[in-house]
C-alpha cells in the first residue's frame, strides 16, 4: 500500500505551446504557472512515445518521452531530456494522451522519474494505464504551488471522485498489487445495489457479464449504472507484437514464471503491426540500432505463445504480409453479439460494430487479464449518436465519422469515456464494414468504446464471414427510458465527403469547402479503417473508369492498396479490385497495419509531402514526417489519381 501521503521531490515539467519556454526549463529554469499559458492540449501518446520508441518494452523507455511533442513547430525535447531534468510531475492541458492504448507513454514517463502527471482532462485509457503503473494524474492546478513549497499532498486527493475498486488499485500501487491481494482473497470488490432501473445496451451487455464470485466463476448483476466500478469476465483478450513481450515481462516479474493463464484458448495473438518495417525505417532509427530492437519482438511473442498454447495469427510463410489486422480478423473470426472483448489496441472498438462491448487496454490490463480472465471496468455513460436521413451515394462511415469529430461537443471531449452508441435509420445505408469505421474510431472520438446494436445485418454478416446461423437475443438493446448523457443528432442526408487536415483527425472540413488545390505526393489505402472488403468496393468504383479509359496515376504520385486481411485481400483479388489498382500503377500490399502505424510502404520520409490517406489518425509523425490528410477510401482513390485532394 501506498502511504497516506505523497511527497514529490522534483521539478516540474510544464508542456507548452511554446518550445522556447520548455527549452528554458530543460536548462533549469523552473517556471510559474502563470507565464506557461498556453499549454498543450491534446497530446497524443504518438508525441510522448513515437512508434519507434515502443520497440522498446523494458526500462529504456524512460529515455523517451516527449520525443514526438510538437511545441508550435518544434520538437524541443530530445532523448534524456526528462530524466536529466530530474523532473517528477508534467503538467499539459486538455485530453492529455489521445490516441493509441499503448502504456510505453505512461510507463516511459514513470522511468524517466515523472511520479504524477497534472492535466485539464485525460483520455480514458492513458489515464487508466497510468492507474495500473502507479502513476498519479490529477486535474487540480492547485497542487503545484503545494508542491512546490515541499507539502505532502495527502493519497486521497488523488482518489477523490474514483470508483471504489479504481480507488483501492491507487491506494496498492497499482493493479499488479491490487490483483495479487484479489487472487489471495485480500480484498473483494465491492459489488454495487441499485434498484431496478432502464439501462442501455452497454450498461445491459456490462451487467450480465460482471463478476459476482471469482472464484465460483459466477456472472452477473441485475442492476448497473455510470460510475461503478466492476469486474467483467472477458470472451476475448488478445494483443499484438507491440505489447505481449511488454506485458509477459510485467506479468512473470509480478507473478513468476510458471504462473498460469485463465483459459489460453480465449487468448490471440497477432502479429501485424511491424511486419513491412524493413521497407520503411529512416536511416537514422537503422544507425541508433533501432531495427534490432524491433526485431526483438517477433521471436518474444512467439515464445510467449508457445509456452502458454496461444493461438498466434502471424506473418505469411512466404513473407508477403501477415494474416491481418487483429481488429479485421476478431471482427471476420471471431467476436459475437452479447460477448466483451479487450485488446492492446485502441482500435479495439472495431468489433462493437457486430454488438459486443469491445475497448483497449493497456499492458497490464491484459497481462492480468491473461491470468484472471477478467478486466475493470468503470461503468461508463453513453453518448447517442442518433443518424436521422440516409447517406448519399458518395457518402461513407469515414465521411460521417470525420463529421462528427469536428463537431464542438466531441472536439472539446464532450464524449471523452463515453460508450458511442450509433442509431437511427442511417445505418441501413451501412454494412458492418463500414459499421466498423464508426465503432473503431470511437478512439478518435475520446470514448470508451463504439457499439452497434445487433441486427439482421449483423445475421447476413456472420453468415457471409463465418457461414454460422446467428440468433440475436430479446436483450441485446437498449430499454425503453435508458439514460443518456447526450444525444447527437446527425442529418445524413446533409452529410458531403469530409477531410480531416493535417496534425488531428478533428481537424475536419467539408471536403467542397477546402478551397486552393492540395496536391499530394501519397495516397494510401488501407489499414483497418480503410482495408475492408466495402473500402476497397468503393474505391475500385472509382479506378474502374479510369482502367477503362487507359488512365494512370500521374507521375511523381505514389498510390498504395494494403488490405486489411487476407480474407479480404483473397475476396478483392477473385473480384479482380487488386488488377484494377495496379492496372492503374497503384502498389498492392499483402496485408498489415503498414503505413498506419509509421512500419511499411506508404509513409512518407520529407516534412513537405503530402498525404491523402485512409487511416484512422493524423497525428503528428503518425505516419512519417510529412502532411497528412484522412479521407474516404474512394476520397484518396480519387485523389490517386487527380493527383490532388479531389472527391470522387
Amino acid at each position: 500500500m501506498l502511504a497516506d501521503s505523497v511527497r514529490f521531490d522534483g521539478r516540474i515539467l510544464f508542456l507548452t505551446e511554446d518550445p522556447g519556454k520548455v527549452l528554458r526549463q530543460l536548462a533549469g529554469e523552473d517556471l510559474e504557472l502563470a507565464e506557461t499559458d498556453p499549454l498543450r492540449d491534446q497530446i497524443s501518446t504518438d508525441e510522448i512515445t513515437p512508434a519507434f520508441i515502443c520497440y522498446h518494452f523494458d526500462e529504456k523507455l524512460g529515455d523517451f518521452p516527449y520525443l514526438g511533442l510538437r511545441c508550435g513547430q518544434a520538437f524541443p525535447l530530445k532523448e534524456g531530456s526528462v530524466r536529466a531534468g530530474g523532473f517528477a510531475v508534467s503538467v499539459a492541458g486538455k485530453r492529455r494522451g489521445k490516441g493509441s492504448s499503448r502504456e510505453a507513454s505512461p510507463y516511459a514517463e514513470l522511468c524517466a522519474g515523472i511520479r504524477l502527471v497534472i492535466a485539464e482532462s485525460f483520455e480514458r485509457i492513458y489515464r487508466q494505464n497510468a492507474q495500473n503503473l502507479g502513476l498519479l494524474t490529477s486535474t487540480d492546478f492547485g497542487l503545484i504551488p503545494r508542491i512546490r513549497r515541499g507539502e505532502a499532498i495527502p493519497l486521497a486527493e488523488f482518489t477523490a471522485g474514483l470508483d471504489p475498486v479504481t480507488a483501492e488499485i491507487v491506494r496498492r500501487g497499482g493493479l499488479f498489487a491490487y490483483n495479487a491481494a484479489r487472487l489471495r482473497g485480500d480484498t473483494v470488490p465491492p459489488l454495487p445495489e441499485h434498484a431496478p432501473r432502464p439501462m442501455t445496451y452497454a450498461e445491459k451487455l456490462l451487467a450480465r457479464a460482471t463478476v459476482v464470485d471469482a472464484a465460483a466463476g459466477q456472472v452477473g448483476l441485475p442492476v448497473v449504472k455510470p460510475g461503478d466500478g466492476l469486474f467483467v469476465r472477458a470472451d476475448w483478450r488478445f494483443s499484438h507484437e507491440y505489447v505481449t513481450p511488454m506485458a509477459a515481462r510485467f506479468l512473470e516479474r509480478a507473478l513468476g514464471s510458471a504462473v498460469a493463464l485463465r483459459n489460453p484458448e480465449r487468448i490471440l495473438a497477432f502479429r501485424d503491426h511491424l511486419t513491412f518495417l524493413h521497407h520503411s525505417m529512416v536511416p537514422e532509427h537503422r544507425a541508433m540500432g533501432l531495427l534490432s530492437v524491433a526485431e526483438r519482438l517477433k521471436p518474444a511473442q512467439e515464445a510467449f505463445c508457445t509456452k502458454h498454447g496461444i493461438r498466434l495469427h502471424g506473418e505469411l510463410p512466404d513473407g508477403s504480409g501477415s494474416e491481418g489486422i487483429c481488429h479485421a480478423i476478431m471482427a471476420e473470426q471471431y467476436v459475437l453479439p452479447g460477448q466483451v472483448v479487450v485488446g492492446t489496441d485502441s482500435h479495439t472498438p472495431h468489433a462493437g460494430a457486430l454488438g459486443c462491448f469491445a475497448f483497449g487496454v493497456g499492458t497490464t490490463d491484459i497481462a492480468c487479464a491473461w491470468v484472471t480472465g477478467d478486466v475493470r471496468v468503470t461503468v461508463p455513460p453513453t453518448f447517442r449518436v442518433r443518424l436521422t436521413g440516409r447517406l448519399r451515394a458518395n457518402v461513407s462511415a469515414k465521411d460521417l465519422v470525420l463529421h462528427l469529430l469536428a463537431q464542438p461537443l466531441i472536439r472539446e471531449g464532450g464524449a471523452l469515456g463515453h460508450v458511442i452508441e450509433y442509431t437511427g435509420e442511417g445505418l441501413l445505408d451501412l454494412d458492418t464494414d463500414e459499421r466498423a469505421t464508426l465503432t473503431n474510431m470511437a478512439a478518435e472520438i475520446g470514448g470508451f468504446t463504439g457499439l452497434i446494436a445487433p441486427d439482421g445485418e449483423t445475421v447476413r454478416f456472420v453468415k457471409e464471414r463465418r457461414g454460422v446461423e446467428l440468433t440475436l437475443e430479446p436483450w441485446m438493446r437498449g430499454d425503453d427510458g435508458a439514460e443518456y448523457a447526450h444525444t447527437l443528432d446527425v442529418d445524413c442526408a446533409a452529410l458531403g465527403p469530409m477531410l480531416a487536415r493535417p496534425g488531428d483527425p478533428g481537424n475536419g472540413l467539408p471536403l467542397a469547402d477546402l478551397g486552393d488545390s492540395v496536391a499530394i505526393g501519397i495516397a494510401y489505402l488501407g489499414s483497418c479503417t480503410g482495408g475492408k472488403r466495402e473500402d476497397l468496393r468503393r474505391a475500385f468504383e472509382v479506378v474502374q473508369p479510369a482502367v477503362e479509359a487507359g488512365l494512370k496515376v500521374p507521375e511523381g504520385v505514389q498510390f498504395f492498396v494494403q488490405c486489411g486481411s487476407e480474407d479480404v485481400r483473397r475476396y478483392a483479388e477473385a473480384q479482380g479490385w487488386l488488377a484494377a489498382f495496379e492496372a492503374v500503377g497503384a502498389v498492392v500490399l499483402g496485408s498489415s497495419c503498414g503505413a498506419c502505424i509509421n512500419a511499411g510502404p506508404g509513409v512518407s520520409t520529407r516534412p513537405d509531402q503530402v498525404t491523402i490517406s485512409a487511416i484512422n489518425r493524423n497525428f503528428p509523425g503518425r505516419s512519417g514526417p510529412g502532411q497528412v490528410w484522412l479521407a474516404s477510401p474512394a476520397t484518396v482513390a480519387a485523389s490517386a489519381l487527380a493527383g490532388r485532394i479531389v472527391g470522387a
